[in-house]
């Protein structure tokens, strides 16, 4: 059995012939042991043939370990069964998988694990506290986002790390399977800390209004939006190689992570921007702070940002309305090493510590209405300017 679960179409390792089903194909040698003892080896554990074939024929062999690691063992269950067991509808229950970007086989299919069973069971936890189902769907949207590229950095990580110049498969195979016993409660661990990290900060930070406490919910906040985008960036990918560009958005993220200091939040980056949220004068500092570290640093390209300032919605970790838009149309037009902010920026920072110049009325693709844009810089104590 494998993973808890009956392969009815599962050999033993003696009952197949490797060689004629064409799985040591093009293999001599050392290598062809190596993909011999895997194959035996996965054969014993349960992994039909037709499992070992798709995985050969998709260059995946030595994964399929570590697949089996990650999935765990334990009985497996169709969806109609856990939805039977938690008491939540099915429909439901395949909406907030599909949110989790996880495929949905057939509902009477075994293909869900234990770890599935014990997520459907605090999703119905939730439903019962009277959390609403669009709010689990839309955390569940922003999770799905946020760990697919925090399972992408560490599979990648790993893969850098832990493969050597002439591996086989079954090296890769075993050093993978283990690394993913080891580190995979470490992750746990550590994803549970940011988490409380970050809502730690943001609660620190949050108000709630006499309005909103008699509305009984959160809704739209005044806040300051900021854009800031890396000049020529487009230029740049047509110039430069991968890696390099891949640098240049590497640096951009570590730039925005540094100025980002509560109250001030890093939203998220997109590619060649970064944008920010927060009150104005701590955005606004932020803003320039990532303005002048682009500028002083030899190999990173000039950056522009702007920022506006208003009522906006906050909605799965991210911001909608006015300010957002208009913000990022400011960005558009800032010189490259400048930040042009909205009248409304300029009222809320103040004037002791910053010196600002009128950047005359704007007509904005998107924004109703002629927008009054200021550049911003720091006042320098002596510059007269």
């Amino acid at each position: 059995m494998r993973g808890g679960r009956e392969c009815a179409d599962a050999m033993t390792a003696s009952e197949i012939d490797f060689e004629a089903e064409g799985l040591l194909k093009g293999l001599r040698g050392r290598r062809r042991r190596a993909r011999r003892e895997l194959l035996e080896e996965l054969a014993r554990e349960g992994f039909s043939l037709d499992e070992l074939r798709q995985a050969v024929e998709e260059d995946r062999l030595a994964l399929l370990p570590v697949e089996r690691e990650l999935a765990g063992g334990g009985a497996r269950y169709s969806g109609n069964r856990i939805a039977e067991l938690v008491g939540v509808d099915r429909d439901f229950l395949e909406r907030q998988w599909r949110a989790l970007g996880m495929a949905l086989p057939d509902p009477d299919e075994p293909a869900y694990t234990e770890a599935d069973l014990e997520a459907a069971r605090r999703i119905a936890r939730l439903l019962e506290l009277g959390v609403p189902r669009e709010g689990v769907i839309e955390v569940s949207r922003v999770l799905a986002i946020a760990m697919s590229q925090v399972a992408a950095a560490n599979r990648l990580m790993v893969a850098d790390a832990l493969m050597q110049v002439g591996d086989t498969e079954v090296d890769v195979a075993r050093r993978f399977e283990g690394a993913a016993r080891t580190l995979t409660p470490m992750i746990d661990d550590a994803l549970a800390y940011v988490f409380n990290l970050h809502l730690r900060e943001q609660l620190r930070h949050d108000v709630i209004d006499v309005q909103q406490v008699a509305a009984g919910r959160l809704g739209r906040a005044e806040v300051t939006i900021c854009f800031a985008d890396v000049v020529g960036f487009t230029r740049l990918g047509e110039s430069l190689p991968a890696e390099e560009l891949g640098g240049v958005t590497e640096r951009l993220a570590e730039l925005a992570g540094e100025v980002a200091e509560p109250p001030v939040r890093l939203v998220k980056l997109i590619g060649d921007a970064a944008m920010l949220a927060g009150p104005a004068r701590d955005v606004l500092d932020a803003a320039l702070s990532l303005i002048e570290a682009a500028e002083s640093d030899p190999g990173f390209p000039l950056m522009r940002a702007g920022l506006a300032s208003g009522q906006a919605l906050e909605r799965g970790g991210d911001f909608y309305g006015r300010p957002v838009n208009l913000a990022s149309r400011l960005t558009e037009i800032a010189r490259p090493g400048s930040v042009l902010a909205s009248a409304e920026v300029k009222e809320a920072a103040g004037e002791d510590v910053y010196r600002w110049s009128y950047a005359r009325s704007r007509r904005l693709k998107g924004i109703e209405g002629s927008v009054d844009a200021y550049r911003c810089r720091r006042e320098i104590p002596g510059d007269e300017r």
